[in-house]
């Protein structure tokens, strides 16, 4: 299921179904943006980080927590 466009003022605008959200974001231009937002980057690394917060305290997870970075920066974050 594709997006539906929706007459705005001058132009036309594309509307996403729910399922799409979140990995539409495009790059372009000399400055490459992130594809995905940062909540649905990275989530092997994301999962292990938080449960070891959950269960070790964050003093106790740097590795998993620099780990989790180093996978945004790869994606484009700046982190």
């Amino acid at each position: 299921m594709g997006g539906l466009p929706i007459q705005s003022s001058s132009s036309v605008i594309s509307v996403q179904s729910q399922k799409d959200k979140g990995s539409t974001i495009v790059a372009s231009g000399p400055d490459l943006k992130p594809k995905k937002r940062i909540c649905c980057a990275c989530p092997d690394t994301k999962k292990l980080r938080d449960e070891c917060i959950v269960e070790h305290g964050e003093s106790a997870c740097e590795k998993w927590i620099e780990a989790h970075r180093k996978c945004l920066r790869a994606e484009g974050f700046n982190v």
